[in-house]
């Protein structure tokens, strides 16, 4: 026998309008145009018009104002910044130029295949991670024929002679002796520096240097310590420093700020989106439509088409103004909230810990709102650019009762640091006591997760001669 029973469920669920805002607010200023020219094309209801480069309806910004007298906004469509463009170089791809240095060595048809095959395994940062049985297969696979494994050795070798030094190495200790080798000329340092990586290699990479130093008992420390400078020079990555130029990119800011006679003045940069309008035309229609829509059944059809993109068009337009207000309101509070900080031209020791909370306590909106925004957004001044998100930092109480930004305390360790004894390292419980002595109640473990984030070794990785 069934049982029927009434259950009553509280569901929040979005509307259409609110997913559209919330997939807008993560869209960044470089790609915002095209979002709008997509939902131009998909939507005939919006037009756009020419000769002006704002959207419609532009909010009023001085409802956007801080307390700070010193502080105002100003209109950021129709601003006269222009989009500032911060270009990267221009290269060709680490497989291009390897291929291009290919293209001088004499081979025959068979070793070409090979060659080709073993640069197009070659990663990103250089390195032939895939086994040379795998790449026998491969070839077996792709070519229909088998190359002896002594083959593909032989045109290792050769690639890895190309240009940057380092090249096709299958590890690291391969990738140093390869770069060292690739000096002709050996002075007694680069000599000695070839043999700590071929015969003490795991002493080396762990900083144990006084073990190398018992085992060359009859060469001079200096030398020793010179050789040790080499290695470290040498490049880890050879295919980086190819491949870093591989793409042209432009970092178009969010938001400029500029300092004008004492005053912040802060905009948006979307100086380029085209101004849009529902289509007066598809009014038109509907109105027209309405009046006999129930005579047929395409007029009911079309009827419900119109209606359909006409709210769509509407709710697009709302959900850009909502963007734009929403993100000139986040940006003036962020402001407003390290102002320290942006009026002593980006000084860190000027930032006070802030996280997303504080933000959606005072526009009013869902923290996952304010992440959304700072997640993604750039601005730039007078003094560099800055993602949003470098703005948020925990907070730590000293000894004093000062509330002290994180970002303070890492760049204290990361002083410490730098001005350490190398031969006799800090370690993290000293850097603790350290810390303590200046007045920063700052454990050892939250020392340990702050070097680990400055990308700092321990103590005995940073250990020299």
């Amino acid at each position: 026998m069934q049982n029927l029973s009434i259950t009553q469920n509280l569901n929040q669920k979005l509307s259409p309008q609110q997913i559209q805002f919330m997939k807008l607010l993560q869209v960044s200023s470089s790609n915002i145009e095209g979002i709008i020219k997509k939902e131009l094309e998909a939507n005939p209801a919006l037009e756009e018009e020419s000769n002006d480069l704002s959207i419609e309806n532009e909010s009023n910004i001085d409802d956007f104002k801080l307390d700070q007298e010193s502080y105002k906004t100003k209109s950021s469509f129709n601003s006269e910044n222009k989009n500032s463009e911060i270009p990267f170089s221009v290269g060709s791809s680490l497989n291009e130029k390897l291929l291009d240095q290919l293209s001088y060595l004499k081979l025959n048809e068979k070793e070409q295949i090979i060659a080709k095959q073993i640069i197009g395994t070659i990663d990103e940062d250089g390195y032939l991670r895939r086994d040379i049985e795998s790449i026998v297969d491969d070839i077996a696979f792709a070519e229909n024929f088998e190359a002896e494994i002594k083959e593909i050795e032989n045109i290792l070798k050769l690639i890895q002679s190309f240009d940057p030094p380092g090249i096709g190495a299958r590890n690291l200790k391969e990738c140093l002796v390869i770069q060292l080798n690739n000096i002709e000329r050996k002075n007694q340092e680069e000599i000695i520096a070839l043999k700590i990586i071929n015969d003490f290699y795991d002493d080396f990479i762990n900083k144990h240097y006084d073990k190398i130093i018992s085992k060359l008992y009859n060469t001079n420390r200096e030398i020793i310590k010179k050789g040790i400078q080499i290695i470290k020079n040498l490049n880890p990555k050879p295919g980086g420093s190819m491949d870093e130029s591989q793409h042209t990119e432009y970092l178009i800011p969010d938001f400029i700020l500029k300092k004008e006679e004492g005053k912040f003045y802060v905009s948006l940069t979307q100086n380029n989106l085209p101004k849009i309008k529902v289509s007066k035309d598809y009014i038109s229609m509907l109105d027209d439509l309405k009046l006999n829509k129930n005579e047929n059944e395409n007029n009911k059809k079309s009827y419900d088409f119109i209606k359909q993109k006409l709210e769509s068009a509407r709710w697009f337009i709302d959900a850009l103004e909502q963007r734009q207000n929403t993100l000139i309101n986040t940006m003036n509070t962020i402001i407003e909230l390290q102002y320290e900080f942006f009026n002593n031209s980006g000084d860190n020791n000027f930032i006070k810990p802030m996280i997303l909370k504080d933000i959606a306590n005072i526009i009013k909106m869902d923290i996952s709102t304010v992440s959304r925004i700072v997640s993604t957004k750039v601005i730039q001044t007078d003094f560099g650019v800055y993602q949003l998100k470098d703005f948020f930092s925990e907070g730590h109480i000293t000894k004093n009762g000062e509330n002290i930004s994180n970002k303070k305390i890492k760049k204290l360790l990361q002083k410490l640091i730098n001005e350490e004894d190398k031969r006799e390292p800090l370690s993290d419980e000293k850097l603790e006591k350290l810390f303590q002595e200046k007045g920063y109640n700052i454990a050892r473990r939250t020392i340990s997760k702050y070097r680990e984030q400055l990308k700092i070794a321990v103590s005995r990785l940073r250990k020299e001669i």
